[in-house]
């Protein structure tokens, strides 16, 4: 019986396969940019990575070119109202990125004069950032060997050594053969390229190993099984909880906004009441617990995937006078919804009992489910 004798994985084939059909994006300092002499602007590369957790970037790209707009600069948004940055942020999810977000670029303008550490262990002082954003910036921003860990990359590596062990039990293996593999020169076009190679060729489903240029040095290949990497322990159900929001709308087209507490989930994010639901305990679900007395009316109920429960919230609606007040909120115009810091969740509540409230765009059904 024949037997495949794979090549030694080397960084060579891919940083080539790179300079050919690498992604164009916005953050990004392309090879041929940087044989003129461009530089990556180390804000971008860390705005665009903050973005990136746990978003698609086709997502991120819309709001990176925002951020710009209002905020071209680290100095910028150590300046800019929280509440202006988290208005920004609203549909991306997981809102303590965008209060960490705000917390490090305070940090770079204060303490740093404005300028990124060029170092792992720098930049993972600052608040907000952990190991695996110190390293992509380190990396792509200032070109330090580092190794950069995200799903793509874990996906490829996990393939290309046939590493058995489930995730995230393998992350430590996994590490340590990326960085290995990360040379000396051009960690940061390699990270990036992990990350291309990743998310178009060694893809979930239907990898198209023809064209990877790891192809022969792939031992998920030679075993014909590459879909089977990265191996995931088994998950667990995420239990479901029960709640309910009130969309109050006054005789002048205002609805009834307050701001969550700071901390926890969705902390700092603009809500219609809602009850005391979290991801450990149900909250109430009837009009006992609405807000103030009003003729509140059954509008039906929404459905919000976190990332560790469900979430199934029955929704009231009530026609208020305009004299109605409570101490904890504000009247918003529905017109001007747009501009609030909703999470995506609070969006649904409200779409739910005020069908064109959001007609002007649709922007909150493309986003994520973990808002």
């Amino acid at each position: 019986m024949m037997t495949t004798t794979l090549e030694s994985p080397t960084a060579a084939p891919l940083l080539a396969w790179y300079d050919r059909h690498h992604r164009d994006l916005p953050w990004r300092v392309s090879p041929t940019m940087a044989a003129r002499g461009i530089r990556p602007d180390p804000y971008h590369i860390w705005l665009s990575e903050v973005m990136l957790q746990q978003t698609t970037v086709p997502a991120v790209k819309a709001y990176f070119a925002k951020f710009l707009e209002r905020w071209p600069t680290v100095h910028d948004l150590a300046v800019a109202p929280t509440d202006d940055v988290m208005a920004a942020w609203a549909g991306l999810g997981y809102y303590a990125r965008a209060r960490n977000l705000k917390k490090c670029a305070e940090a770079v303008a204060a303490e740093h004069g404005g300028r990124f550490p060029d170092t792992e262990d720098g930049l993972r002082a600052l608040p907000g950032i952990g190991d695996y954003t110190a390293a992509a910036v380190a990396a792509i921003a200032f070109n330090r060997q580092a190794a950069v860990m995200d799903g793509n990359v874990e996906r490829v590596i996990s393939r290309l050594y046939a590493i058995a062990t489930p995730l995230p039990a393998a992350k430590p293996l996994m590490k340590q053969k990326v960085a290995l593999l990360t040379p000396d020169d051009r960690p940061g076009d390699f990270a990036q390229a992990m990350m291309d190679l990743g998310a178009t060729i060694c893809t979930p489903k239907r990898p198209v190993c023809s064209l990877c240029p790891f192809n022969n040095a792939c031992e998920a290949l030679r075993l014909h099984d590459p879909e089977h990497f990265p191996v995931k322990a088994a998950k667990k159900e995420k239990p479901v909880r029960q709640g309910a929001a009130f969309v109050a709308v006054n005789c002048d087209g205002e609805i009834y906004l307050r701001r969550r507490i700071a901390s926890g989930l969705l902390g700092g994010m603009t809500e219609v009441p809602t009850t005391g639901w979290t991801a450990r305990i149900d909250g109430e679900t009837s009009t006992t617990a609405a807000p103030f007395p009003a003729d509140w009316q059954a509008a039906g109920t929404v459905t919000h995937v976190f990332t560790h429960f469900e979430l199934r919230l029955s929704i009231y609606r009530a026609q208020v006078a305009s004299s109605t007040t409570c101490n904890d909120g504000w009247w918003e115009p529905v017109t001007n919804l747009e501009a609030q810091a909703l999470p995506t969740v609070m969006k649904k509540a409200i779409a739910q009992a005020i069908p064109r409230a959001f007609a002007k765009t649709k922007a909150f059904e493309k986003a994520g489910h973990n808002s």
